[in-house]
């Protein structure tokens, strides 16, 4: 507990010192607080340019941070939260620390310079790295070491978009992949500490203002639904474009990796020429278009611009997040959906900013794939509940809908181009790379559908197992009964617990012969009990029995 409070501490202070960095680069290289808000004015420092100053400061920008990141800390390229989501899953949660302070003053000449990205990317890396720090000096164990990277994540979310909440599902959805007690009370310790110090310095306002969110008709919420899939669609199409820019400037580019972002900075600023609305995070924008102070065309040209601008600061070597960016196109999508919808059916549509909130929810979700942390951080952004049943429609559908056409998020895929499956074991590993079927015991002896629970915990108890297979008078195979579930079964009335294993049978995660032994692990983990039985991978019966022993003799099988 106390190591979580001094992580959301560090974090809250990191994340006060990150934005301070970014207004001060702003103001100096663009002459403005932040110059999305008045695009296409010159810079007071460079007044005989005009707007074209905008074709000079990405490459001043990239000539700054370019060599920094060449030279101290390489894993600060890019939005961050893989590289912190891999030293979580198959590094015990090592960060160098050196990682916090370049990735602050890369992330924030990157956007002060004019990169289309976000900044929740580069504090939850400089969390997690004072969260790793943390726990590699007071000798924490790796679990805990872990934890403290997710604290540092939490954190950083939380007092950079003064949403507690979000911190929390962020690190526990997205940086942990797992929920569990322990992690939501250290996070939560983590990210009130990190909202204190934040709303001391930035007050106890969203970072953003939102207009009012109403469902005035019941047929909005189809409307929803649809804007979900769409979102799904874009979110996808917005991770695939990233990734397709960025192979186009690595087959681009020949020349030294430090000089990348000022020579990349050039395409750069002419973008910003045709579209100055492109420049750094784009709040403004943003909260514009959420107003409907836009028409169709330009919002779907904002939509356009930023996938551009977002891809292309990331691939030449550029240093900020994708989240702000997926929220900002969800934003445009939704605005243009809602003016259409209003214009076919102004009756029932009700108003265009319902709209873009459920549109950035849902391109979030559809490209991160985290739907809780979409959900609430949209919810603190409005402080409105009446925004929750709609957005949690549309972040479902999109979710789904992400889900089920591609398997990576814009998180992972990144790490899959470079060869890592986080759900795989990495490289060199002595477990997790054969397959089930060669390491599995013998099963046990089944237990029929009709044994009495007195019966049943006998032979649980002789077993040596915490789970028994369970089988119908026909030979089926119907799951599994545990020890812990015959003993609450017991512990009941008599009139009202079940009388035999038929009623407490369950069927565990599958497990087949074919399977990597690394995906097996996963649910071995999550099992109730101390194994998990392994189906035969046609006809679905029982074969064989994996539990933690038989998963370690595959060491000396490889040895």
């Amino acid at each position: 507990m106390a190591l979580a409070v001094m992580v959301g501490a560090g974090a809250g202070v990191g994340s006060v010192v990150f934005r301070w960095c970014i207004t001060t680069f702003t103001r100096l290289l663009a002459g403005h607080d932040d110059y999305s808000a008045s695009p296409g004015a010159s810079n007071p420092h460079m007044p005989w340019l005009g707007p074209y100053f905008v074709l000079l400061v990405p490459v001043i920008g990239g000539l700054l941070y370019g060599p920094l990141v060449h030279r101290f800390a390489k894993e600060a390229r890019g939005h961050g939260v893989p590289e912190v989501m891999l030293a979580v899953a198959q590094r015990g949660g090592k960060i160098s620390p050196k990682v916090a302070v370049v990735k602050t003053l890369a992330s924030a000449l990157c956007i002060g310079s004019g990169g289309s990205v976000g900044r929740e990317g580069p504090i939850v890396q400089i969390g997690s790295a004072l969260g790793s720090t943390l726990g590699r000096v007071t000798k924490a164990a790796e679990g805990r070491t872990k934890l403290l990277v997710a604290c540092g994540a939490a954190g950083g979310i939380a007092a950079t978009f003064n949403a507690p909440l979000a911190g929390v599902f962020f690190a526990m959805e997205l940086i942990l992949g797992a929920f569990s007690a322990e992690a939501f009370g250290a996070t939560v310790l983590a990210s009130v500490t990190a909202s204190i110090i934040g709303r001391a310095s930035f007050g106890d306002v969203a970072f953003l203002t939102l207009p009012a969110f109403h469902v005035d008709h019941l047929a909005q919420y189809g409307f929803f639904a649809l804007l979900g899939i769409v979102a799904a669609l874009v979110g996808l199409g917005f991770t695939r474009f990233l990734y397709l820019i960025e192979d186009a400037c690595d087959w681009l580019w020949r020349g030294p990796e430090w000089l990348r972002p000022a020579v990349g900075g050039g395409l750069l600023g002419l973008v910003l020429l045709a579209l100055p609305e492109m420049y750094g995070v784009g709040y403004p924008v943003l909260e514009r278009a959420t107003e409907g102070g836009y028409a169709v065309g330009f919002l779907l040209l904002l939509l356009a611009g930023k996938m551009l601008a977002t891809s292309l600061t990331i691939g030449i070597g550029g240093s900020g997040g994708v989240f702000a960016p997926s929220l900002f196109i969800g934003a445009m999508l939704g605005s243009a959906y809602g003016i259409g919808v209003h214009h076919l059916l102004p009756g029932t549509a009700g108003a265009v900013g319902a709209y873009a909130l459920i549109g950035m929810g849902a391109t979030f979700a559809g490209a991160a794939r985290a739907p809780i942390t979409a959900v609430v951080i949209l919810f603190e952004l409005t402080g409105e509940y009446s925004i929750i049943l709609p957005l949690m429609l549309a972040i479902v559908l999109a979710t789904a809908t992400s889900r089920l056409l591609s398997r990576d998020t814009i998180y992972t895929l990144k790490l899959r181009r470079r060869g890592i499956d986080l759900e795989n074991p990495p490289p060199g590993a002595a477990i997790g790379t054969q397959h089930v079927g060669a390491v599995m015991e013998p099963l046990p002896s089944p237990l029929p559908a009709t044994t009495a629970l007195a019966d049943a915990a006998d032979l649980l108890s002789l077993s040596g197992h915490g789970a028994l297979p369970v089988v119908a008078a026909t030979g089926e195979y119907m799951g599994v009964v545990t020890a812990q579930a015959v003993a609450e079964a017991l512990a009941e009335q008599p009139d009202a617990a079940p009388h035999t294993v038929e009623q407490l049978a369950a069927p565990p995660a599958t497990v087949t012969t074919e399977q990597p032994l690394a995906q097996a692990l996963h649910a071995l983990l999550s099992a109730a009990g101390t194994g998990v039985p392994v189906l035969d991978a046609e006809r679905g019966k029982p074969v064989g029995w994996l539990s933690h022993q038989s998963a370690l003799r595959a060491v000396h099988a490889t040895t």
